[in-house]
């Protein structure tokens, strides 16, 4: 339950029609197992303490008591499991029976949640045994307890503020208002549903894209319990297909005719923050009573799977469909901008490196939008000081396979010039000597660009608008940066995508060389054996972490220690504890140190949920101050070397 991390369990024990003693000792059998595997919230099915098909059977008082007693037992016997609880059972209240579901935990009954929809089609017909509630929730005696009986109940944990569960039955969801849409409103952060939904064709992957959708519109968890064996075969067959998901991703499942049992970690302290940034989502608390628990907070290892890689979608037909999603957008973009500035020429400096060649192939692609041709890109490239032989001849043949026009501009003796104008030596390798290099590089661009009545077309990536890793007014400034959106370990998977899909032996070969070319801005001297002197990620850190860093503290604001949780768990086979720190540090000291030249971005394309662009999804003062964040990284490096 540390860093809101929620352990939950959706369970369909096997029962018995009826038989209510046997059907709570199976229930109880079920969650002792929930609880080994460390869940602390246990949901089971629907009218799982009778059966669902007993029919007619529901107007017996004798079944009734049954179903009463057994929830005794199920309450007594569990009281000594740490986890909260949820059964299904028919309740006679006032005359009327209602179809509850249970809340329990520590031995007390903390509330009867009514359904509020009865299905009576097809082969339903709910409405001859139950009514719906409808009213106030009411003081109720049950079970031998007083507790609580309505519909607009949220149960809270006080040792963890971020669980707040609501309840709802089976044709709830199903239903054009779903109550759990009001309990959401009101807080609740888990959705617990126990149901009774019979197997046909087709079914299940409908019932999947009701909890996901519905995962996703609550920005909540949803745990989804079915009846499974033991279920009357007389007409309907159940098939125990337990669901979880968390906003619209499945994160759990129990395939239909399965083991019945789907256990997973929710994520609580996300949802929290996708709810306080989503405007959409206004709370709406009246007239529900709030329920509290204690839990007690145990170790847990963190066993949700976590992504090395967020921003990269799992499954080559996914990543493909992405890639060219996003060249897509670029592509557009690019089009619209050169289409409203009248621009005759797409003008880029072409180094040989990724982003410049990711850049390269989206202004192609907007030429072919707007049905000019492919020598209307200028591509530059502007050897000096460090630029290699490899390079070089790499940003030569993508040029010549792609069509586009290319010339070469040596600023060699411009940047010497320059120099001895400001007095900088040739021979002291400072930010000085790397910088003007990389202005006049642009100096060069913009004025080619006047001179074509062109745009110069800006390569620099996300992840390094994120780290600021990038000359002030040089490789920083264009007039469309086609880049801006997308992070570093993406860009190499478009590249790759485009090598995989390329139209001839020669660009396939030059993208996969370009791909296996170390990332670097090449502004010192290459070694004597001509290979690159300056790597970046040896002086930055490696992208893959920064990239990671990234996704999680902008798309859900998570703090220090929560994100190297998370890296330990995704990166714990790669990277020690100390490394992760000491990168993370500098994600932290770069990404305030860097806001200024954040906050004067060209314009460029949003292509994904993270973006850095001061005009829209982030907005950060040049001059906020880190401490709070570093301080936080410093008392856990403090941690790890006790």
């Amino acid at each position: 339950m540390k860093d809101g991390f929620l352990c939950a369990a959706a369970l369909s024990p096997k029962l018995r029609v009826a038989d209510c003693a046997y059907n709570a000792r199976q229930c109880l059998e079920s969650l002792r197992q929930a609880a080994e595997k460390g869940a602390r919230l246990a949901v089971l099915p629907e009218l799982c303490l009778t059966g669902y098909t007993c029919g007619d059977l529901f107007l017996q008082q004798t079944l009734l008591e049954g179903a009463e007693a057994a929830l005794a037992f199920l309450v007594k016997e569990s009281r000594d499991l740490p986890l909260i609880a949820l059964a299904g059972l028919p309740v006679r209240a006032g005359g009327k029976t209602y179809n509850c579901a249970a809340v329990f935990c520590a031995g007390h009954l903390l509330g009867l949640v009514p359904k509020s929809y009865l299905p009576n089609y097809a082969e339903f017909y709910e409405k001859r045994h139950f009514v719906p509630w409808q009213g106030e929730n009411i003081p109720f005696t049950f079970a031998g307890q007083q507790t609580l009986l309505g519909t607009r109940l949220l149960f809270g944990c006080r040792q963890m503020p971020a669980f707040r569960l609501g309840v709802e039955v089976c044709e709830d969801l199903w239903a054009p208002l779903p109550p759990s849409t009001g309990h959401a409103l009101a807080g609740a952060t888990v959705i617990a549903n126990l149901s009774a939904s019979d197997e046909t064709v087709g079914k299940a992957e409908y019932r999947r894209q009701l909890v996901g959708q519905q995962s996703a519109r609550l920005l909540c968890g949803y745990l989804y319990a079915d009846a499974g064996w033991g279920e009357s075969t007389t007409d309907m067959v159940f098939a125990a297909h337990d669901l979880i998901a968390e906003n619209g991703v499945l994160l759990a499942e129990a395939a239909p005719f399965g083991a019945g049992f789907a256990l997973t970690q929710l994520d609580l302290e996300r949802m929290l923050g996708e709810r306080a940034r989503n405007t959409s989502f206004e709370p709406r608390p009246e007239g529900y009573q709030q329920v509290e628990f204690d839990l007690e907070v145990r170790p847990a290892p963190l066993t949700r799977p976590v992504s090395d890689a967020p921003f990269v979608p799992a499954g080559q037909a996914r990543r493909a469909e992405r890639c060219e999603l996003i060249l897509t957008i670029q592509a557009r973009g690019l089009a619209k901008r050169m289409e409203h500035a009248r621009a005759k020429a797409a003008v880029i400096g072409i180094s040989g490196g990724l982003d410049s060649c990711l850049a390269l192939l989206a202004a192609v692609r907007a030429m072919e939008l707007l049905g000019r041709p492919a020598s209307d890109v200028q591509a530059v490239t502007m050897p000096c000081f460090g630029t290699t032989k490899r390079t070089r001849s790499n940003a030569q043949i993508l040029c010549e396979e792609l069509g586009v026009s290319f010339t070469e501009i040596d600023i060699t003796a411009t940047v010497r010039s320059h120099f001895g104008d400001i007095g900088q030596s040739e021979h002291k390798y400072d930010v000085t000597f790397e910088n003007g290099q990389a202005r006049v590089r642009t100096l060069e661009l913009m004025d080619l660009a006047n001179r074509l009545g062109g745009l110069v077309v800006g390569t620099g990536d996300l992840s390094e608008l994120a780290l600021g890793w990038a000359t002030y007014n040089g490789d920083h400034m264009s007039m469309y940066g086609v880049n801006a959106g997308i992070p570093k370990t993406l860009v190499r998977h478009i590249v790759r995508y485009a090598a995989d899909t390329a139209k001839s032996e020669g660009l396939r070969r030059v993208l996969l060389d370009i791909l296996d070319t170390p990332v670097s801005p090449e502004l010192l001297p290459a070694k004597e054996n001509g290979e690159i002197a300056q790597q970046t990620e040896d002086l930055v850190g490696p992208y893959e972490l920064h990239d990671f860093y990234l996704y999680h503290v902008l798309r859900f604001g998570f703090g220090p220690g929560k994100i190297l949780r998370l890296a330990q768990a995704a990166f714990g086979a790669r990277y020690s504890r100390a490394v992760l720190l000491r990168w993370l540090e500098n994600f932290y000291r770069r990404f305030f140190a860097q806001q200024f030249k954040r906050s004067c971005l060209p314009d460029g394309p949003k292509v994904g949920s993270v973006t850095l662009s001061p005009r829209g999804d982030w907005r950060m003062p040049s001059d906020a101050c880190g401490t709070l964040w570093l301080a936080q990284v410093a008392a856990l490096k403090e941690e790890a070397e006790q």
